[in-house]
């Protein structure tokens, strides 16, 4: 069993003791922890929360307890049911709700579950914010901290519980979100006459991206596990080794694009019509270059995305690049202090303000099929009009005695100033930038453990060069 308590909210496997798994008595702390760290920083207010969750196995269990649980803290809540984060997101914003509640464990396997947890602007809270609702949850342990020794979680009354009201047509209203984008080209699409394959691993992508597909007008959809049963067909994680279906399903039909996303729908993957991987480090990348043709701006992703964004980005007079630490809320976060057009994450993941600050694999799928229906290429031969880059992940084990924050620092100490090292970055672990490449190392939160990622124009410059900080280490 596991549970593990993270600052943008918590995820864990169904069963178990409580404290060791994501159990009732779990998700009921949490929520109740979360809705009193809103309620505090509202005070006198009636809240709302939107609720939206996945379609895997645990997920209407899961719903029923955060549902009861924000009604009993006298929290309204706007049940939106079988949803993706994306659209979660949007409703926080269009619904006018104080913040938001996702139940998914993303790309994780089908026996975890978990809450995510969004701000009023339908983004996920930041770090101070995850850490104040982590100790309001340790009160309700009846553990003293820091700044509290008695429990600060109180219950409303029966004349002040929370009003459930049910709306399921958010992917809808969504879906119309992004027609409307003035990037969003329906009728080059349509005279496109594409035919596109979806993967949705049997979770919610199978209710909105087919749907999205017809309305942007492509010709054919060949649907793939889109049927919301949460039985996954494969590991849900959307990555060419868990993809051999899809690529398969590309070649035999004579598709011209295969779409995958996972359980969320917040990852986008993309398929060539010759059944190869495009890569989910391109799918932002081919998305920015699109989006930088017509608004040209500043991009951002974070420090173990691919270069390639860097160097598209370049291409554009008076655009920049910039990297962020790890994480969704960190990329936002500095999307929104250089003005960034676009950004997202190179797990597949694409944020487009003009929508939403939000990982949206929707609003992925509109602007990719837009920028291949105006370039007349076929998805192969739009790859290749990008830098060619490999990213290698390897990982370095430590003994649970020693101090990887001293290690961390030794290595940045060793490259800062080295001959062929253009930059040493620290704000997220040490990232070493090279003419040809970059490593960056970052420490597990749950192993000890140093995770290694690598990037260059060959695999074997990318294994060179990890292996080289390896040695160092």
């Amino acid at each position: 069993m596991s549970l593990i308590k993270s600052i943008s909210g918590i995820r864990g496997t169904i069963g178990g003791p409580a404290g060791e798994g994501l159990t009732p008595l779990d998700i009921v702390k949490f929520a109740s922890a979360f809705a009193t760290f809103l309620k505090q920083q509202n005070p006198g207010r009636r809240l709302r929360l939107a609720v939206g969750r996945d379609a895997r196995l645990s997920g209407a269990m899961v719903d029923h307890l955060v549902v009861g649980t924000l009604q009993g803290m006298g929290v309204d809540v706007l049940e939106t049911g079988l949803s993706t984060t994306p659209t979660t997101e949007m409703t926080v914003i269009d619904g006018h709700c104080d913040g938001g509640i996702i139940i998914t464990a993303s790309h994780n396997p089908k026996h975890w579950n978990a809450l995510k947890l969004l701000n009023a602007r339908g983004e996920f809270i930041s770090d101070k914010e995850g850490k104040e609702v982590l100790r309001l949850a340790e009160t309700l342990d009846g553990l003293p901290t820091a700044n509290c020794q008695l429990p600060t979680i109180q219950y409303a009354e029966v004349d002040d519980l929370g009003v459930v009201t049910v709306e399921e047509d958010w992917i809808d209203r969504h879906i119309e979100r992004v027609l409307g984008l003035e990037l969003v080209d329906v009728e080059a699409i349509r005279k496109a006459g594409f035919k596109v394959a979806v993967d949705a691993v049997n979770s919610t992508g199978g209710l909105a991206i087919p749907r999205l597909l017809r309305r942007l007008g492509v010709k054919e959809v060949v649907e793939l596990n889109c049927e919301p049963t949460g039985h996954f067909a494969h590991n849900p994680e959307p990555i060419p080794q868990n993809l051999t279906q899809i690529s398969d399903c590309v070649r035999e039909n004579h598709c011209d694009l295969g779409v995958v996303v996972d359980p969320d729908v917040d990852r986008l993957a993309l398929v060539c019509e010759t059944g190869e991987m495009f890569g989910e480090e391109y799918t932002l990348v081919s998305v920015a270059d699109y989006v930088l043709q017509h608004t040209p701006g500043n991009t951002v992703s974070n420090l173990s995305s691919s270069r390639a964004l860097r160097d598209v980005t370049r291409r554009y007079a008076g655009c920049e690049y910039n990297a962020a630490a790890v994480g969704e809320v960190n990329v936002t976060t500095l999307m929104r202090s250089t003005g960034a057009v676009i950004g997202g994450e190179g797990n597949g993941g694409v944020i487009y303000p003009a929508l939403h600050y939000g990982r949206d694999a929707l609003v992925g799928v509109a602007l990719f099929l837009t920028l291949l229906a105006k370039s007349g290429k076929k998805v192969s031969e739009l790859r290749k009009t990008y830098p060619e880059y490999i990213i290698s992940k390897n990982r370095k084990d430590l003994t649970p005695d020693m101090d990887v924050d001293a290690l961390l620092a030794k290595v940045a100490k060793l490259y800062n100033g080295m001959a062929g090292v253009e930059k040493v970055t620290t704000i997220d672990g040490v990232k070493i930038d090279f003419a040809d490449g970059w490593v960056h190392l970052r420490k597990s939160n749950t192993e000890p453990i140093i995770r290694i990622y690598s990037e260059a124009a060959t695999e074997q410059r990318a294994n060179e060069l990890a292996q080289q900080v390896i040695q160092q280490i």
